[in-house]
């Protein structure tokens, strides 16, 4: 990337100006122009030049999970080179071209990047590829069949001539562009299913490697900034006499609901704020907590008739002839996001234009928001994005984005706005509370009959991208509905409720799944211990019908010794989770100590997503989403008080320490099903796993967590 991701403006004057290079973009029938003086609409595409070189410019961003190497592997491997000849670039917001292929937004999330591009971007490659055979076959006067492309270059079969893609790249671009280019059969791949090294390690390990808040602009002032710590509130004034005469400072903005010290660099920026007399207006929430939240979603499943996706049977019918009947109720907390990277923006308002610079999960939507911050039209925006230092769902919204754009339009030079981490945990787009309350009946042999799941929270997808709902229902928010359980009758109902305005929510790592799975998995234990069987076999029984997820829910327990004796005060649980299109079951060993600690020693992970495109990163990606899901389970202790949130940093809002990280064995099903999601499903598959453990090791149920010490101490 080099520090300057291509920006749309950028690609065309580069591709006007390059002699004997060969662009194919997708979607666009018709004739390939010559190189020269020519262009395409950009898209998900393929650049081959005359100097050998392979670019390809993915659509998708790159934030630690892998699609600088995963997507070029699809094209790639069509394509038949190298994957160490394949440069990478960064698309622009640019939302018409670049929208994602199953949903249109130009966003990069919900474990949907490999699912989205196994057909459009093999396509590419493929495309590619029989033009350079035709180039080739035109060139030697010999039929395309008596042609093959290998390794970079075509080859004349029987005559044993050759000829590399950058020789025939010039030819190739002016042959009318094939529709529907035949793909290679799976049986024959050579680079995808194989492990493969991540092509932007190198550049992370060596430094090189640009992410937002390493952004420089010559002229650049950097502001710390503090927003309103209470949810709605507004500042009301500013002293700051003393702020200015701190050595750097150059200046004081100030919006509706925040303030920053503008400096020279980001130690007198920080120097100068603290040294900030603010007044807040804590607004009409200031009363607001995680208890108020909890009764008004209690309120909300007692008197409001929300969506039911489910209706299956008599939920009715089978609990009013019951042999024994079951109901619990569980609460899964709100969550930050605490990425590594905080959140930051660069931002250079000018009069004939508009450039920010960040890492997002969703250019084009910064794109947007910032032109109607600074009363421009959104082509006036140019989006430079860089690579996303931990995004897990954050860094799909843009309102810190929004933020910068609002002070930043009060100065005439390049302005870097960074919120510090207490500002980021403080104002995050958190993951919503949810009540889950949940009834079963089982019959006299033990079996599941009949379930009720009626749940209530915050509708993400509803405020996010309202043209996703499905028959006015946010599918995310009643994700419930989704089982791998073949249960008789069966009633899910979803009721919205949102928190004050000001409180933003937003996607953790998923929030459907990573929700659902915790009171459903949980509950699911519960049963099979009122019916006094194995929680393995209890859910084995309900699998007959889904043979992909009950080989999940085997393999995780074969390769745990599932079934063996545990010691005193240690214990064993499992989970399985149906999402994104793969499935997958995670099996959990832990350590209650007496001091009422948890050690999780072992966490044994099935995994069924079709075909791993690159078997390393679906690894990677489910070893850091159980990183991720432990830190939640454990230690995600987000408390509103007061009209604010407590946290404030890792002291106290922890993530997982080194020396806590357990043993952990991915086996991932080798299969030739077209690819489904990974990123979000290790995280989703954590808590519930984690606390039938916790159960297994001290016969105590919990139904919220984190679970403290001094609960664990008497269990």
């Amino acid at each position: 990337m080099n520090g300057h991701p291509l920006s749309r403006r950028r690609f065309l004057v580069s591709t006007s100006s390059a002699a004997g290079s060969l662009v194919i973009a997708f979607h666009l029938p018709g004739v390939a122009a010559a190189a020269q003086g020519k262009d395409f609409s950009p898209d998900a595409y393929l650049r081959v030049g005359a100097d050998e070189s392979v670019t390809i410019v993915v659509a998708l961003v790159e934030m630690g999970q892998g699609t600088f190497t995963s997507i070029p592997m699809l094209i790639a491997e069509e394509l038949e080179v190298d994957l160490s000849r394949v440069r990478v670039e960064q698309a622009p917001a640019d939302e018409k071209t670049y929208g994602h292929p199953l949903y249109g937004l130009q966003t990069t999330g919900g474990s949907a990047s490999i699912q989205a591009a196994w057909a459009k971007l093999r396509q590419v490659g493929a495309t590619a590829r029989l033009m350079l055979v035709a180039a080739a076959a035109q060139t030697w006067s010999v039929p395309a069949t008596e042609c093959r492309a290998e390794n970079g270059t075509v080859r004349h079969l029987p005559s044993g001539r050759s000829a590399s893609y950058g020789a025939l790249a010039g030819t190739a671009a002016t042959l009318p562009i094939p529709k529907d280019a035949p793909l290679k059969d799976p049986a024959t791949f050579r680079l995808v299913g194989t492990p493969a090294h991540r092509l932007d390690t190198p550049s992370k390990v060596d430094g090189t490697a640009q992410f937002g808040i390493d952004v420089k602009v010559p002229g650049m002032k950097v502001a710390a900034i503090a927003v309103c710590p209470f949810i709605g509130g507004r500042l009301i004034s500013v002293d700051d006499a003393r702020t200015r005469s701190v050595s750097g400072v150059r200046q004081v903005l100030t919006s509706s609901s925040a303030v920053a010290v503008v400096a020279d660099h980001y130690g007198a920026a920080r120097k100068g704020l603290a040294a900030l007399r603010v007044r807040w207006d804590e607004g009409p929430s200031a009363a607001f907590s995680n208890k108020v939240w909890g009764e008004q979603l209690a309120q909300a499943l007692s008197k409001q008739k929300g969506v039911v996706p489910v209706a299956e049977g008599s939920f009715e019918k089978a609990n009013a002839t019951a042999a024994r009947r079951h109901r619990a109720v569980y609460e899964s907390p709100p969550l930050a996001h605490s990425a590594l990277e905080p959140l930051n923006c660069t931002i250079h308002v000018r009069k004939d234009g508009c450039d920010v610079w960040l890492g997002s999960q969703a250019p084009a939507r910064v794109q947007s928001l910032v032109a109607k911050a600074i009363g421009m039209a959104p082509e006036q925006v140019t989006v430079h994005n860089y690579l996303v230092g931990g995004g897990f769902g954050r860094k799909l919204d843009a309102d810190y984005a929004e933020t910068a754009a609002h002070l930043a339009k009060q100065v005439d030079f390049p302005l870097k706005v960074v919120f510090s981490r207490e500002e980021d945990i403080q104002h995050d787009a958190y993951r919503p509370y949810f009540r889950d309350e949940l009834a079963a009946v089982l019959d006299r042999k033990g079996e599941l009959v009949a379930f009720s799941h009626r749940s209530a929270g915050s509708a993400v997808i509803a405020r996010y991208a309202p043209a996703w709902l499905s028959n006015g229902q946010d599918t995310d928010a009643v994700h419930t509905a989704e089982t791998p359980y073949a249960v008789p009758n069966r009633y899910v109902e979803y009721v919205r409720h949102e928190p004050p305005a000001g409180l933003l929510t937003g996607n953790w790592r998923g929030v459907g799944p990573t929700h659902h799975a915790f009171p459903n998995e949980c509950f699911i234990d519960e049963l099979a211990a009122m019916a006094k069987v194995d929680p393995l076999a209890f859910r084995e029984r309900m699998l007959g019908k889904n043979p992909r997820a009950l080989a999940m829910l085997r393999l995780a327990a074969s390769k745990a010794g599932w079934g063996a004796a545990m010691p005193a005060r240690r214990g064993r649980g499992i989970a399985l989770v149906d999402a994104w299109g793969s499935y997958a079951a995670l099996v959990t060993d832990i350590t209650v100590g007496r001091d009422g600690s948890i050690k999780v020693d072992r966490m044994v992970c099935a995994v069924d997503c079709g075909l791993a495109v690159n078997p390393d990163g679906v690894e990677a990606q489910i070893e850091s989403g159980i990183v991720y899901g432990l830190s939640a389970a454990l230690y995600g202790t987000l408390t509103f008080e007061g009209g604010r949130v407590v946290q404030s940093n890792y002291h106290d809002y922890q993530p997982l320490r080194m020396h806590e990280m357990p043993i952990v064995e991915v086996h991932i099903l080798k299969s030739t099903l077209p690819p489904g999601g990974v990123g979000e499903m290790g995280t989703a598959l954590v808590c519930p796993s984690l606390m039938n453990a916790v159960y297994s090791a001290t016969g105590k149920r919990f139904r919220s967590y984190p679970v403290s010490a001094d609960q664990l101490k008497t269990a």
